[in-house]
């Protein structure tokens, strides 16, 4: 069984959507600390303006808090003023309605937990992408460690056989574990085909919003990367990097 594990982020870019379909289940790693100004409150989109971030306020009481404990700033109302501009950017997108079907969750105002909201957002969006990979929470499971034996833990909990990481990752994964653990690494490929957008030269790393606004029920036909994954540790193997 194929299994990743990745940071739960604010509608995040197609690659993170290929990723989640790439594997049998997908681990959210939410009890991790949480870092301002990252992935997990904001995305980049298109403007007329060029590229912009769209930003979730939250309230951070603690250095040390964990992701599953941060809670949206609604003093602010930036509901509505994501919405506004959405409708401001992508309104003359073909498919606009479908994005804002996927949107109306976040209008609800049920989900304080930056954590539910990014993952209400991304079960909506891979509902849309007709992805079925379960989504599960690293909290759920009590595992110890740090850092790469932590995710070995987590695999083996879920039965593991190969592990699907970022290649960013290779700067801290101890590959000579997951040998010794007998359960393969694979680093993913992201290397996508452009699409139809709006305003000027393409830009590939914004959220997956973008790609449906633009493309509708075509964009999982500008899901799947055109380079294979690489695998860098067999399972059962000595570790070997490709060259």
């Amino acid at each position: 069984m194929r299994v990743g594990i990745i940071q739960p982020n604010f509608v995040p870019w197609r690659g993170y959507f290929d990723f989640i379909r790439s594997v049998d289940v997908f681990i959210l790693l939410d009890d991790v600390q949480y870092t301002k100004q990252d992935w997990r409150s904001r995305n980049r989109i298109k403007t007329r303006q060029g590229a912009a971030w769209l930003t979730v306020p939250v309230r951070v009481d603690s250095l040390n808090m964990k992701i599953n404990e941060v809670v949206t700033d609604e003093v602010r109302g930036w509901r509505r003023k994501h919405m506004g501009t959405w409708q401001a950017n992508y309104a003359s997108a073909p498919w606009f309605g479908d994005i804002c079907d996927i949107l109306a969750c976040m209008d609800a105002g049920q989900d304080y937990s930056l954590l539910q909201l990014n993952l209400r957002l991304m079960r909506r969006i891979c509902a849309y992408l007709k992805i079925e990979t379960p989504l599960v929470l690293a909290s759920s499971y009590a595992v110890t460690g740090e850092r790469t034996q932590r995710l070995i833990s987590l695999l083996q909990a879920v039965g593991a056989s190969r592990y699907l990481s970022g290649p960013s990752a290779d700067n801290y994964l101890d590959k000579a574990l997951f040998a010794e653990q007998g359960i393969a690494l694979e680093y993913k490929s992201y290397d996508y085909l452009p699409y139809a957008q709006l305003w000027g030269e393409f830009d590939g790393a914004v959220s997956v919003l973008d790609l449906i606004a633009n493309c509708g029920p075509n964009a999982s036909h500008y899901l799947s990367s055109q380079t294979p994954d690489r695998v860098i540790v067999e399972a059962g193997s000595p570790v070997r990097v490709p060259s």
